[in-house]
């Protein structure tokens, strides 16, 4: 967690916190700074049908956050879907913290697995590295500084 500063007195507050511990003063909220939102599986079927998600039918991953791109969501219908920095990928994630071909997702009949392909900052999946795993509905890949949600329609 980030220290929170006093613009009041200069205490180091929790990152959580909304007053200071010591003062009292209301610390301010930085509107730039990214937060990370939660969602269950049946609101992001519901928020990706505000979208383009009834055109994508079967297996899709939808970005949770990250890089300002919360709701876009890619279908994976093909036998093998790139993720990467690469502007070849079929999942472009434009970031420094994204490998050039970071991850594959493997599209077996639809029974969906990812594969680190051997990246600098790794795959992870339900916040645990990964090399390779199968996907279930819901899961959680994070790449980089990107959140995606797997569903499987």
């Amino acid at each position: 967690m980030t220290p929170v500063y006093c613009t009041e007195c200069g205490f180091q507050n929790a990152e959580t916190a909304r007053y200071c511990a010591r003062c009292g003063a209301l610390i301010a909220v930085d509107p730039l700074v990214e937060t990370t939102l939660t969602f269950s599986v049946e609101e992001l079927r519901d928020a990706a049908a505000g979208h383009d998600a009834d055109a994508i039918e079967g297996p899709a991953l939808v970005v949770r956050s990250g890089g300002g791109r919360a709701g876009e969501s890619f279908a994976l219908v093909s036998a093998r879907t790139r993720i990467g920095r690469s502007p070849d990928c079929e999942v472009f994630l434009d970031d420094v913290t994204v490998s050039r071909n970071h991850a594959v997702v493997v599209n077996n009949g639809g029974a969906c697995s990812v594969e680190d392909q051997s990246s600098l900052n790794g795959t992870f999946v339900n916040r645990r590295r990964i090399d390779a795993v199968p996907l279930t509905n819901g899961d959680e890949l994070q790449i980089g500084k990107y959140r995606l949600t797997f569903i499987a329609q």
